[in-house]
């Protein structure tokens, strides 16, 4: 009787290998989502209070600010799947959009930073966000707080710092869902931001009166 021997197997190249393992890449990656902010067209017009502005890059919490598009679970936990993910860097979606969206309902000329015209713009525009969430009770909430801030060249100007709380129902739980409410919820914040609505307050720009460089203290 012959003595057993292990059957052995040619050994693969490592090319071989390598391409295998990128086309179960490329496989796997068709399984991820990639969702857009994208405000709908609002259907009305408001009067242009804006003027020029420029927007500041919209500041948003670590969870709204991450690629992946999070969402909050009954235990009140806010989660997120790496298969869904925003199209876009959130920050700068959300600040090109808002600006845009602004800019529509209005007819002021809103514009993210950097500031590209050569004239400067009259107005500074930041939003800082305080909630940019798929809540657990299927309500898109976006908070926060924006501030309008005149140029004050004049001394006459005024500035705003004014509060948001807007909350748009969802039919359902997931990113696709996720994204047309935060999509609506943009929508609505330009509309209160072209208006200039919200709770808050106006401040008058006020600048000290130029003084005179040569009129130095007594000496002694």
């Amino acid at each position: 009787m012959l003595p057993h021997r292990a059957l052995r197997l040619p050994a693969l190249p490592i090319a071989v290998l390598i391409g295998a393992s990128l086309l179960g890449a490329c496989s796997n990656s068709e399984k991820t989502g990639r969702f857009l902010i994208d405000p709908p067209v609002a259907g009305v017009q408001v009067p242009n209070r804006l003027g020029t502005a420029e927007l500041k890059d919209v500041s948003l919490p670590e969870y709204a600010a991450d690629q992946e598009v999070a969402f909050q679970t009954g235990d009140g936990a806010v989660r997120s799947n790496s298969d869904n993910l925003w199209a876009d860097d959130p920050a700068r979606s959300f600040t090109t959009t808002l600006a845009r969206a602004i800019s529509d309902v209005s007819g002021a000329t809103v514009i993210s930073e950097p500031w590209p015209l050569a004239q400067p713009p009259a107005r500074i525009l930041e939003v800082r966000v305080e909630r940019a969430l798929a809540q657990a009770d299927t309500t898109y909430r976006l908070s926060g707080r924006y501030f309008v801030s005149d140029d004050g060249l004049s001394g006459g100007g005024t500035n705003h710092a004014r509060s948001f709380d807007i909350r748009v129902p969802m039919t359902a739980q997931g990113p696709a869902a996720t994204a047309a409410a935060a999509s609506q919820a943009i929508s609505i914040l330009a509309q209160q931001i072209a208006t200039l609505s919200g709770p808050g307050a106006t401040i008058a720009t006020t600048r000290p009166a130029a003084s005179d460089p040569f009129d130095l203290p007594p000496l002694f």
